[in-house]
């Protein structure tokens, strides 16, 4: 069934990074705010809040975090729910939104992400993210998420022949991106050099493939689109979403060289949206590790498989790039604060689509394209946005 009814009116984020001394329900008031007061909605027209955070439990001993942050945002009293789906949970949150609105039964909705990471120590914040990996078979046998990717890194590479220097290229992409994104974590690029300096995570993966430990909030408003010209005048419909799951464990994969549920995401919103990868302006991909981009340029059809990172080496997906991919840097210079990454994704999309994305932004863009990816690939969301005057 084809989406006919929803509109982003507005979208906002944090600056991402190590925000000492700012709490999660305090990043996530600021994310609200300027979402909603900030640029004219009153706060009294949302009906309902759909909020993305993956592990406060074990991040600041916080659970029930749905109407906690929306009572600390001033919002208290609504429908609020918490949606987890790993680094996914954004995105959850955000296509649960759009049937609320398609259904008919709100018309004026807000979704919001946030976690708090830098409150506890790097291994404690890596223990915590290894809860959305299969514990029984991975993560209590000691196999982190670096780990997970490098053995995808390593297939790709012995599959396709992609090289440690195509991994390099995609940290220096999202790092010159992320120089001009003022609310990027990394503001500064770098080197190819610096970029392959021998500091090993998990080998092949080094130090700049990964994304970081960040603390961060976005949020979003969607409206139906007959109310959407209440409050702008440059709506962004939604026009297509997929969402799919897969194995937690990579010992019942068959393929370590692409993510199944990215590839059923991707069908399903583009089969919604009645477009096809060709139609899409730019894309915005979970490049959690450099190789999950290349291989998610595959999987959403924009590359065909094993050609990613020959398009990378041809500029084919920098910002002046024929298919842009993360034109403001990605997870992996922007950060990558969990449960406000896919809320953070359509930010990034919206503002690109209305051209209000300063230094970094497309030259085309009537389409853009979201994917959000859970844990080691077990969930994906994808969301596929037009311009309303497109």
């Amino acid at each position: 069934m084809p989406l006919k009814n929803t509109s982003i009116v507005s979208g906002a984020q944090t600056k991402f990074g190590y925000l000492d001394g700012i709490s999660q329900r305090e990043m996530f008031a600021e994310a609200v705010d300027k979402a909603t007061v900030e640029v004219g909605i009153p706060k009294k027209d949302i009906q309902a809040a759909f909020v993305g955070t993956f592990i406060p439990e074990m991040l600041i001993h916080q659970g029930h975090s749905a109407p906690l942050l929306l009572d600390f945002a001033g919002l208290r009293g609504l429908p609020a729910t918490r949606h987890e789906a790993a680094c996914a949970s954004g995105a959850t949150a955000l296509r649960a939104a759009v049937m609320a609105i398609e259904s008919g039964f709100y018309d004026t909705v807000l979704v919001a992400g946030s976690e708090k990471m830098t409150s506890v120590s790097t291994n404690r914040a890596t223990e915590a993210l290894a809860a959305a990996a299969d514990d029984m078979f991975e993560s209590s046998m000691g196999l982190t998420f670096p780990g997970v990717f490098a053995i995808a890194a390593v297939a790709h590479m012995e599959k396709y022949g992609t090289s440690p220097e195509d991994l390099a290229l995609a940290a220096v992409k999202a790092h010159k991106n992320a120089s001009t994104n003022p609310l990027a974590q990394f503001q500064k690029e770098i080197t190819l050099e610096k970029a392959m300096t021998p500091r090993y995570i998990a080998w092949p993966l080094r130090l700049f493939d990964c994304s970081p430990i960040s603390d961060g909030a976005a949020a979003i408003v969607l409206t139906s689109k007959e109310k959407a010209k209440q409050y702008t005048d440059t709506p962004v419909d939604v026009v297509g979403t997929g969402q799919a799951s897969a194995s937690m464990n990579l010992c019942d994969r068959e393929d370590f060289t692409s993510f199944e549920a990215s590839v059923s995401a991707s069908k399903t919103a583009y089969k919604m949206a009645g477009l096809g990868p060709k139609d899409m302006d730019f894309a915005v991909v979970h490049d959690c590790f450099t190789i999950a981009e290349i291989i998610a340029s595959e999987d959403i059809g924009f590359f065909k498989p094993g050609e990613g990172a020959k398009a990378l080496r041809d500029g084919v997906t920098a910002l002046d790039g024929d298919k842009p991919i993360n034109p403001m840097g990605g997870l992996k210079a922007v950060g990558h604060p969990v449960g406000a990454t896919g809320v953070k994704q359509a930010v990034v999309v919206y503002r690109e689509l209305i051209g209000e994305a300063g230094a970094n932004q497309v030259a085309k863009h009537d389409t853009g394209f979201m994917h959000n990816f859970g844990g080691t690939g077990a969930s994906c969301v994808v969301n596929i946005f037009r311009r309303s005057d497109a």
